[in-house]
C-alpha cells in the first residue's frame, strides 16, 4: 500500500479560497455590466466546476482510510490544476482587455 499524501487539506483550502474568488469575479463582472464577457463567464464557471469537485474529491481522499484516497487525491490534484488553469486564462482575458 502506498504511503498517503497529505496534500489533500491544502487542495481543500486552497480550492475553496479559489471558489470564492471566482464567485467575486462573477459577480463583479455582472455589476460592472460587462456584456460582451461571455467567453470570462464561461472559463469562470468552468474554474467554479472544477474546484468544487476538486474539494469534494481532496475531502473524500482525507476521510478514505482506503487505496481509493490515493486516487481521490490524484484527481482532485488535476481538477485543481485545470481550475486554475482557467482562472489564469480569465485573469488575462480581464487584465489585458482582450473581451470588450
Amino acid at each position: 500500500m502506498k504511503k498517503k499524501s497529505s496534500n489533500s487539506q491544502h487542495i481543500l483550502n486552497t480550492s475553496a479560497n479559489l471558489l470564492g474568488l471566482c464567485f467575486i469575479v462573477l459577480t463583479s463582472r455582472n455589476i460592472l455590466d460587462m456584456k460582451a464577457a461571455t467567453l470570462i463567464d464561461e472559463l469562470t464557471a468552468f474554474a467554479i466546476f472544477s474546484f468544487m469537485f476538486s474539494c469534494i474529491l481532496s475531502f473524500l481522499a482525507m476521510r478514505s482510510k482506503t487505496e481509493m484516497g490515493i486516487k481521490y487525491e490524484k484527481y482532485a490534484d488535476v481538477l485543481f490544476f485545470v481550475g486554475l488553469s482557467s482562472l489564469f486564462v480569465t485573469a488575462t482575458l480581464i487584465t489585458l482587455n482582450i473581451i470588450e
